[in-house]
Formats: C-alpha cells, sequence, structure tokens
C-alpha cells in the first residue's frame, strides 16, 4: 500500500453533503385520501419508484439531487410499486394515470395535475405547482 499511495497520494476521500429529502412512505389505500384532502392545503407528489429497475433508481436519485422546494411548499410521498402494487394500481385509477416506473405524479385540489416518467422526471418542475 505505501506504494501505491506515493504514486496516487494518500488524499482524503471528498464527503459529499447529504441532502434531506422529506419522503412519506405510501403504504396503504387509506393514505389516498388523506393525500387527496391534504391536496387542497399544498400540493402532494407521488413518486413511483420500482426498486428493481436501474432506471427507476438513476430517475430517484437525479429527482433527489436537484429537489430544492421547502417541505410546506409541497409533500412528498415514496411509493415502492413492487412492494404495494395494489396501491401503485389504486393510484392509477384514482388519479388517471396509466402506470408507469418510474412515475411522478403531482395531485391538488384531489386532481391529477402534472404526470411525467423515466428520463422527463424534474425535481424542477415541482416549483411551479408550490
Amino acid at each position: 500500500m505505501g506504494l501505491l499511495n506515493k504514486i496516487f497520494g494518500n488524499k482524503p476521500a471528498i464527503e459529499k453533503e447529504e441532502k434531506f429529502i422529506p419522503w412519506y412512505r405510501l403504504t396503504t389505500i387509506q393514505q389516498l385520501d388523506e393525500i387527496e384532502k391534504e391536496s387542497f392545503n399544498r400540493p402532494i407528489a407521488i413518486f413511483k419508484h420500482s426498486t428493481r429497475c436501474g432506471t427507476s433508481r438513476m430517475a430517484l436519485r437525479q429527482f433527489e439531487s436537484h429537489f430544492e422546494i421547502e417541505d410546506e411548499k409541497v409533500k412528498l410521498y415514496c411509493l415502492d410499486l413492487i412492494a404495494f402494487r395494489e396501491v401503485s394500481n389504486e393510484v392509477a385509477i384514482r388519479f388517471q394515470v396509466m402506470h408507469q416506473s418510474p412515475q411522478l405524479i403531482v395531485v391538488k385540489n384531489s386532481n391529477t395535475i402534472h404526470h411525467s416518467s423515466h428520463y422527463n422526471i424534474d425535481a424542477g418542475l415541482l416549483e411551479q405547482f408550490a
């Protein structure tokens, strides 16, 4: 190791500042009733995430890295659609959005006001709904 340190240097790893994302877990159909009610006070964003999909993982990371909105302006829910398939299906029915993964759905006044999927998911767009 001494030789490698001399060649490449013994530089400390660059530490990234951890960003706090105020996620709420969406795990029950009953929560959708609460989401509809809450959406009259502030927009609700539901991120449908597949834990088995690399594209979904990448979209989630990108979303989190660009998320800059204050907690009070938008409430974020994350749905593990593999573990909670029936909730995912009910989201599609209730908010009239064809299921995709990954997917971002924004609800305001109990109506879907935005939805996007895959590489079109953009945390910056949430600012216009807040």
